[in-house]
């Protein structure tokens, strides 16, 4: 399982990476703000379909949630329309290497502490070198 969820994970990032492209081109027709609405309506569409279909959780639970735990729409707004404004001016690649860059930073971060429920892992020498090579990486693909 772990092995495929490696490969989950590399297939989720290429398709963010056609996304950025996609929505990022888009956005140059029907605006940035539209493109982010129309992404999140058309994946609100599926997911009710899926989720006829194949939901086992309790949405009716959302209001006993803990309301830290709602962040993630809002924080899904602001990455999409982020890559939407970003990647016409900057490119997919950049852009993406720069959402990697602080993605890998936050979860250091949020790892070393504990937030949000996830397991202590301390920030150490080769994850500081990681950030580093993904920064080189940055310049190097610019």
């Amino acid at each position: 399982m772990r092995y495929f969820s490696y490969l989950l994970a590399l297939l989720a990032g290429a398709a963010l990476s056609f996304e950025g492209a996609i929505y990022g081109e888009l956005g140059k027709t029907i605006g940035q703000l539209e493109t982010s609405f129309y992404n999140f309506f058309m994946g609100s569409i599926i997911l009710v379909l899926l989720w006829l279909f194949f939901g086992k959780g309790k949405l009716s639970y959302v209001g006993v949630a803990p309301k830290w735990t709602l962040l993630g729409g809002l924080l899904g707004v602001i990455y999409l329309t982020s890559i939407v404004v970003s990647v016409p001016f900057v490119g997919v690649g950049i852009t993406m290497v720069a959402v990697i860059i602080g993605q890998l930073v936050m979860s250091m971060i949020i790892e070393h502490y504990g937030w949000l429920g996830s397991k202590k892992t301390r920030i150490n020498k080769e994850k500081i070198y990681a950030v580093i090579s993904m920064v080189i990486a940055l310049i190097l693909v610019n």
